[in-house]
């Protein structure tokens, strides 16, 4: 959801004239998109805004911001960790980003040109932020991160690209209502908030025009999208409904979706899989925990025996299906015992790939003051036991595509070797292989798997 997030600032400061830049250090204004998930993300977004202060040195006119998460949480706090900051700008105000940074910037610029032999002398950042203020002009500190009615709409623009895209996010909702115990989310993001299928529609028929083929569906938890404001039709949700729309335009060929929740994984969905094949063979479910005592605690409101039952119909409904999933390891309170039932679970699901991590503190949140409190060798210990066994069930799972043909969407150049390309199967399973470039991007391909080294699958193209 952050990169869908950037994406359309960027394309907002695209559109009004701005060039977009690789290269920090050639930049008028460096803006960080922040995630409050894990305190390590906010960590590392702070550590490389300070870094970046550096360039303030020889370009007194950068405009310095945060966006997302962590602006929305932690506000003007944010001014004191880093002195020379501009701009905080929280998850409901993406839209506005670009007139933040184009009043500043263009204000710092004229104030310059106005300044008699400006360009002979240094002047310091704070003196610029007084006349700034002084003169009535837009802040050189801004802060925006109140609640914005209709803001779920505002995340609907593409950058174009150079080359065939083949994919694309495209979001549908904003926030979510669930108050888990250990997430910051509904505090940053909001309470749910879906835009109209309609709109959705058009958008993905926007991109399918430029040549996207596969689209992923975002939400926080995005199977209850619209839960509050749209109908039940026909014993349909209205997250049912926006795929069966969506899987009506023509020239889509991959429909995914991310994440959903056990508590609105409803037979409909179940069985949205058996008739709507451009459904990718691939779900990230996110179970957190094997443990029914530490569900509860993580006030998640399903026992493990529900989401069992929903994986067992999910792999009734579609053979091939590959399912993904959220752990965390080492919650308030988890004894050795609720960390083997979470063990035995990942077993008896067989997960594709598993994301764990070692639960951390947030601010704000019911499980940051509970009692029972890991230390971080336990944790880690944990962790690392289980992504052995994850590593173990991945690789023996790769290798049965071996020797197999496995349709592929052709992404482009690997990012770890640019004389490669690499694709997706619809089980979202990387695959490296040799190709052109400029013919093959966005293209859909069969492709010979013949190696897997534990993640990543290799394969030479089919020629026909």
């Amino acid at each position: 959801m952050n990169e869908r997030d950037s994406e359309q600032v960027a394309q907002t400061f695209s559109e009004r004239g701005y060039t977009l830049t690789t290269d920090e250090k050639d930049a008028d204004a460096i803006l960080i998109n922040t995630c409050s998930v894990r305190d390590q993300a906010e960590q590392k977004a702070l550590g490389k805004m300070g870094i970046m202060g550096k360039y303030r040195e020889q370009r007194e006119h950068v405009v310095f911001g945060f966006m997302g998460c962590m602006a929305q949480s932690r506000g003007e706090e944010l001014f004191k960790r880093v002195p020379h900051l501009d701009l905080v700008v929280g998850t409901q105000k993406y839209h506005r980003v670009f007139d933040y940074v184009d009043s500043i910037l263009s204000r710092r610029l004229e104030t310059r040109m106005d300044e008699v032999g400006a360009e002979m002398v240094t002047g310091r950042v704070e003196d610029e932020i007084v006349k700034v203020n002084l003169d009535r002009v837009i802040s050189a500190r801004v802060v925006d991160t109140d609640d914005e009615e209709g803001s779920q709409n505002t995340i609907k623009d593409h950058i174009p690209k150079e080359v065939q895209q083949a994919k694309a996010f495209v979001s549908i909702m904003q926030g979510c209502n669930m108050r888990c115990s250990f997430c910051i989310v509904p505090d940053t993001r909001g309470k749910e908030r879906g835009r109209p299928i309609a709109d959705i529609v058009e958008e993905v028929k926007s991109l399918v025009a430029k040549g996207v083929k596969e689209v992923t569906l975002l939400g926080q938890i995005v199977n209850l999208y619209g839960r509050t404001e749209f109908p039940i039709v026909d014993g349909k949700s209205p997250f049912v409904q926006l795929l069966e729309a969506v899987h009506e335009v023509e020239g889509l060929e991959r429909i995914r979706f991310t994440s959903p929740h056990p508590i609105g994984y409803r037979d409909d969905l179940v069985a949205a899989f058996t008739y709507l094949p451009k459904l990718c063979s691939h779900i990230h479910f996110p179970m957190q925990s094997g443990s029914d005592r530490i569900l509860k605690l993580m006030k998640r409101p399903y026992k493990n025996e529900k989401f069992m039952t929903i994986c067992e119909k999910m792999k009734a409904a579609r053979p091939d299906l590959a399912i993904t999933t959220d752990v965390i390891v080492g919650f308030p309170g988890e004894t050795e015992e609720d960390f083997q039932e979470t063990m035995e679970c990942m077993k008896k699901v067989g997960f594709d790939n598993s994301f764990i991590f070692r639960y951390s503190k947030r601010k704000d949140t019911p499980a940051a003051e509970m009692e029972g409190q890991l230390d971080e060798a336990t944790k880690e210990r944990r962790n690392q036991e289980m992504l052995k066994m994850q590593n173990e069930m991945t690789s023996a799972k790769n290798e049965k595509f071996i020797g197999t043909i496995q349709r592929v969407l052709c992404e482009g150049p690997s990012k770890s070797n640019k004389e490669k390309l690499c694709g997706r199967t619809s089980q979202n399973k990387i695959v490296i292989f040799e190709g052109d470039a400029e013919r093959m991007s966005g293209e859909m391909l069969d492709i010979k798997i013949e190696d897997s080294t534990g993640y990543t699958l290799y394969g030479t193209p089919e020629i026909h």
